[in-house]
């Protein structure tokens, strides 16, 4: 039983579902504290002159600390319909853009409240629409507890997993020793990144999925698990 426990983030990157196509179980960490300038509220696209960032807004209580959960979008601000408009610009004549856009514009034309609902609606459309099966749940509805590496720990004892498959970041935080001591596996990512088609010349690399999934399609998924970077053809 392997598991994945990473935070959800809006319009997730490739490494993202390349964990949850390598796991048993996906757990979103979805009960931690908000921190600015992460990839909780953003991510990049692709654009003529290489990439931009997406973002969207939220409220911040100055500078006392907010969870993830109770994190609220400011729709003050027209974010909405700038990232349609961006993916619209710089997608519209992308291979599969038609196919894909329709759900995707029904997300935008949703009124939005809470930043993790919106993470997870983008996290479950592409998840859907690459085509991963693995199960995904959320650390806010487990009985777990600890905090960093325990917290971890706790959440696999709870699924029975005996690997945890952490991203390459974490090893400078991570306690292995911890993991060892209660019987489970630790591996990391180690992830290379796919060169794919993209609309504009040249490749951009570390984009969102939506990026992949616009320019290739039902091959997505294949690309996903691909541990080659030499170039590929989309059809």
């Amino acid at each position: 039983m392997r598991v994945t426990i990473l935070q959800p983030s809006y319009l997730p990157w490739l490494g993202f579902f390349e964990q949850m196509t390598r796991s048993d179980k996906f757990v979103l960490l979805d009960d931690v504290q908000y921190h600015r300038r992460d990839w909780r509220n953003r991510n990049k696209v692709r654009v003529s002159e290489g990439w931009v960032w997406l973002t969207v807004p939220v409220q911040q209580k100055s500078r006392f600390a907010q969870s993830l959960l109770e994190t609220r979008i400011d729709n003050s601000v027209p974010w909405r319909r700038k990232h349609l408009e961006t993916l619209r610009q710089h997608y519209g004549k992308a291979p599969f853009f038609e196919k894909y856009f329709p759900r995707c514009q029904q997300i935008y034309e949703k009124d939005w409240e809470f930043l993790f609902d919106l993470c997870l609606e983008t996290i479950q459309f592409l998840k859907e629409e690459i085509g991963i099966e693995t199960p995904l749940l959320r650390s806010s509805e487990m009985k777990t507890s600890g905090a960093k590496t325990e917290r971890l720990i706790s959440i696999c004892r709870e699924l029975g997993a005996t690997h945890y498959l952490s991203g390459e970041s974490a090893s400078d935080y991570i306690s292995e020793e911890g993991f060892s001591s209660q019987g489970i596996a630790l591996e990391y990512q180690n992830y290379e990144h796919p060169v794919y088609p993209q609309k504009y010349p040249g490749f951009v690399p570390h984009l969102s999925a939506i990026d992949l999934l616009f320019n290739c399609g039902e091959q997505s998924l294949g690309i996903l698990k691909q541990d080659k970077t030499e170039s590929i053809r989309c059809s």
